[in-house]
């Protein structure tokens, strides 16, 4: 498989609000490509792999952690910030990574777990040894475990308590998520002063950001529910300071699992900024509510909540990553309803949501799966894809907690599925085998060979998005419908976003979530009625709105179109 391109690399671009217009791809370095046939997913691998990739059309990377860890957690557990973990590779083979990506204009974003650290990090080994020593006062210890008892538990599936006795130090460690993930202590400086060194030993590398995980839980106290304490702000203003100051360009991404309105505030404002972007959380599971219940208004409702974020920040988003399909967005009712849809067998749930990849929960359904990239690849913000998603990759739901949706990645029908030389029963995770989803037809090589596999069709898509930089910098006006299975929204990009040469557009996205085909009438704002209506992936002429700006358009089951407008009463002078 040869995706080198025919022309010369052009290098990295000099643009700082890259992640504005980009598209973003999750690769789990250890699921990915094995190239030294340990059975484990390497650096080396994944450079291997680059070439497919900017074929794809990817222009960012984000690496969830692939530090030394006990990966208890999948390497969120870290037992050294300032490693790789040896059986990932090398600090030269990263250093090597970052080189060759920057080659095909493509960046490096990677993960940071400020919250917490493995328990067999050194800090945390020194802290419970020597209370009084240098490391003692890193991690939140108490001698009673019955204060902030109102502070929620998030693993409310595996850990009963937020806090947890060491018995070396006789006293109890803090912790939000794992008992073994002990929660720093943000209250000390000398935290601040670590965190700070261990971002400019990788940003020095050329790292160009990084999502910052799990980052409301930083700072907890007596009175606070220990989620967005105001400290935690404080923190990340200092800490954006740092990184404009010393490397203007990089970028900070927050995943904050919150309503749009709180997750904001991790945007900060104009003249004290915070991250770059930040996650929008409740738009997923409404996406998947459509899907079933054939009712667009949950999903409406969210897109037209109007939150000002400031300039040059964005959002990123998202249908499914390496963590499970969270449901703490959604009332009880709706949240009950996703389970009997998508996770109707008890192994598919994990803590408050669902541990299945995409194509699994959409019953690999090619009018789902490309009516819900339609939508991601259209959204406010920045689209995050998972490794896989492309070709429909499929789980085990008989692994054990969230790596039923982080199997070995499928390049080909050979053995392991084209991930790696070793022995089948050396492999980190078996690669997947299920009758629907098998390895050997659900694979990167056979659908490269297949013009209307999934693959070509996600990569097209994707390579239009790109043509129309409105979907990345344009805001979103939803427009109302006489059809309640239909959302539809207006993009319309403004001439301070249009780079030389670029011209503003509009587009029309429209969508529907009925199993079978419909008409639908869209009321189109006085400033969006076209003379001109096409559709933008095949060039098809559509009827224009009439005089009361009304557009009858009829669409097939669960089926989308993209339409641009022209010659409108423009919204932007």
């Amino acid at each position: 498989m040869d995706f080198a391109p025919p022309y010369a690399r052009r290098g990295l671009e000099h643009d700082p609000q890259w992640y504005r217009r980009a598209v973003f791809y999750e690769v789990m370095v250890r699921s990915f490509a094995d190239t030294n046939s340990d059975g484990i997913g390497d650096i080396p691998g994944l450079i291997s792999k680059l070439d497919y990739l900017e074929w794809l059309g990817v222009d960012a990377l984000w690496l969830p952690p692939f530090y030394s860890s006990p990966l208890l957690d999948g390497g969120y557990d870290v037992a050294n910030f300032m490693t790789v973990l040896p059986e990932f590779g090398t600090i030269d083979d990263f250093q090597e990574l970052v080189s060759q990506a920057h080659a095909r204009n493509m960046r490096i974003v990677m993960d940071l777990p400020l919250n917490h650290t493995s328990d067999q990090h050194h800090w945390f080994q020194e802290s419970r040894t020597n209370p009084s020593g240098p490391y003692g006062d890193y991690y939140v210890w108490s001698d009673t475990d019955e204060i902030r008892q109102h502070i929620r538990i998030i693993f409310s599936d595996t850990e009963d308590s937020n806090w947890a006795f060491d018995s070396e130090r006789r006293q109890f460690y803090f912790h939000r998520f794992f008992s073994h993930q002990p929660d720093l202590n943000y209250h000390n400086p000398a935290v601040h002063s670590e965190m700070h060194d261990i971002a400019r030993f990788w940003l020095g590398m050329g790292v160009d950001g990084f999502r910052l995980d799990a980052i409301p839980y930083l700072y907890e106290s007596d009175e606070g529910t220990g989620e967005s304490e105001p400290e935690t702000h404080e923190f990340l203003r200092t800490f954006r300071s740092f990184l404009d100051t010393e490397f203007p360009g990089r970028v900070l991404i927050a995943e904050a699992n919150q309503w749009p309105s709180e997750t904001a505030e991790y945007l900060g404002t104009e003249e004290t900024p915070e991250c770059h972007m930040a996650f929008d959380f409740p738009i997923m599971p409404r996406i998947f509510y459509a899907l079933r219940s054939q009712q667009a208004e949950p999903l409406q409702m969210v897109l037209a909540e109007t939150v000002d974020i400031p300039p040059g920040t964005a959002w990123g988003v998202f249908l499914r990553n390496h963590d499970e399909l969270t449901l703490e967005m959604v009332s009880e009712e709706e949240r009950q309803a996703l389970y009997g849809w998508y996770a109707y067998d008890p192994r598919m749930r994990v803590n408050v949501g669902i541990r299945r990849r995409l194509a699994p929960l959409l019953d690999n359904s090619r009018q789902e799966l490309q009516l819900a990239h339609a939508l991601l690849l259209s959204l406010p913000g920045s689209p995050f894809l998972y490794y896989g998603d492309e070709i429909g990759m499929g789980d085990n739901i008989w692994l054990e907690d969230r790596d039923s949706s982080r199997t070995p990645m499928q390049w080909s029908p050979d053995r392991n599925a084209g991930f790696s030389d070793a022995d089948p029963g050396k492999l980190y995770l078996p690669v997947v085998q299920s009758l629907a989803f098998h390895y050997s037809s659900s694979n990167v090589e056979t659908q490269l060979a297949q013009g209307t596999s999934l693959l070509h069709w996600v990569r097209n898509l994707i390579h239009l998005r790109k043509e129309h930089p409105v979907f990345g910098v344009g805001p979103l006006t939803v427009v109302s419908s006489d059809n309640p299975s239909v959302v539809a929204f207006v993009r319309d990009m403004p001439i301070e976003e249009c780079k030389p040469g670029e011209s503003p557009e509009t587009l029309l996205c429209v969508y529907s979530f009925a199993h079978q085909p419909l008409s639908v009438t869209l009321s189109l704002p006085e400033s969006f009625r076209a003379n001109r209506v096409t559709e933008i992936t095949g060039g098809g002429r559509f009827p224009s709105p009439n005089e009361q700006g009304q557009l009858v358009l009829t669409l097939p089951p669960q089926s989308f179109y993209w339409l641009s407008l022209a010659g409108i009463k423009a919204s932007v002078a």
